[in-house]
């Protein structure tokens, strides 16, 4: 029988597990592909997070240095697990880095990929070089540098955001909804202008989600303080006319095409599977749901359960999540893990 338990993945759900394991005095051991800790927010390099309006290098950087420095974590960085074998209470891992890992449960934090904009070729992105994804407009925030126009460097006067690229999208085998994009989007168009108060920013969408408490803050306060545009269109296409990029759409709430010149076209990129999934599921004995996500077994019953008895999920593992969630989920699924150990130890 073993204690400690195995934790998968250094993002917002990984690092809640581990702190919530340490606090309770149980030792994990937690691993990352990457060479630094904190998941996509750190790695991707966000600015101001929804819905507390913390930096990312702050919110998320805090919850790493909690768990760097925490002796009840041990952290293996720039390594996978190999082979995990064994049963609840005594499974074994071996990593890329040679590590042996012995652990009465695992719990798998592996996250999300972003969506690749250049499986979008007719919305401009890879063709031209002022069409850009809310990731790196973030990274132009966080950096401090501001929001410019990658072409030439010169402040844009009027920006684009497109929602549900690779969200809701038959066509290229994306129908889910990737849940934060409208939230993040209304954030950065606030955020672009205060930077830029005489810029004028468009959001183009099929249906605004600011679910749960975000609809006043969000699509209200940037319509209403922030002066931000919102127009319901499809779009055909993303061109440009050697000067500025044309966005070509229908306004669907007129039925009449729409065509706008911009300096810069933001793509709000969707949320995949993680390209590891199938590794992933193979490596561990779990299944995966149709889209490709790590499947639960039993929501109602104990939502961090997988399908192998013993590993549990949480995050965006399981689909596309946010990072408060994402954060709950992690405390969940150390509890869950707990609770596997509890019970395998009176059937020993």
């Amino acid at each position: 029988m073993n204690d400690s338990i195995l934790i998968v993945g250094g993002g917002p759900a990984g690092l809640a597990a581990a702190h919530a394991l340490a606090r309770v005095g149980r030792h994990s051991v937690l691993i990352d592909k990457a060479e630094r800790l904190g998941g996509a927010p750190i790695l991707s390099g966000y600015a101001k997070l929804v819905p507390s309006g913390e930096w990312a290098k702050d919110a998320i950087g805090g919850m790493v240095e909690r768990v760097r420095g925490d002796s009840l974590v041990e952290v293996h960085t720039g390594a996978t697990v190999r082979s995990f074998d064994g049963s609840p209470g005594d499974f074994t891992a071996q990593l890329s880095d040679g590590a042996t890992v012995r652990a009465g449960a695992a719990i798998l934090a592996t996250g999300f990929t972003h969506f690749d904009s250049l499986n979008k070729p007719e919305w401009g992105f890879g063709t031209f070089p002022d069409v850009v994804t809310t990731t790196q407009v973030e990274q132009m925030i966080s950096s401090g540098r501001g929001v410019r126009c990658p072409s030439d460097g010169r402040k844009p006067q009027r920006v684009a955001i497109l929602l549900c690229v690779g969200s809701r999208d038959r066509q290229i085998g994306r129908e889910w909804c990737s849940k934060i994009c409208c939230t993040v989007s209304a954030n950065l168009a606030m955020e672009i202008r205060e930077e830029l108060p005489d810029c004028h920013v468009y959001i183009y969408y099929m249906d605004i989600r600011t679910f749960g408490l975000y609809e006043t803050k969000y699509y209200w306060r940037s319509q209403e303080e922030f002066k931000i545009k919102y127009i319901k269109a499809r779009i055909a296409e993303v061109t440009s006319d050697g000067t500025k990029l044309i966005v070509k759409g229908e306004d669907t709430l007129v039925k009449r095409p729409v065509t706008i010149p911009f300096d810069l076209v933001v793509h709000a990129i969707g949320m995949d599977p993680n390209l590891d999934n199938k590794t992933i599921a193979s490596t561990f004995g779990v299944e995966l749901e149709p889209h490709g996500y790590l499947a639960r077994r039993n929501t109602y019953g104990n939502m961090a359960e997988t399908t192998r008895a013993g590993v549990f999920v949480a995050g965006a593992a399981t689909g596309p999540e946010t990072i408060d969630d994402s954060i709950g989920q992690g405390h969940a699924a150390a509890l869950s893990a707990l609770g596997s150990l509890g019970a395998a130890k009176a059937t020993a």
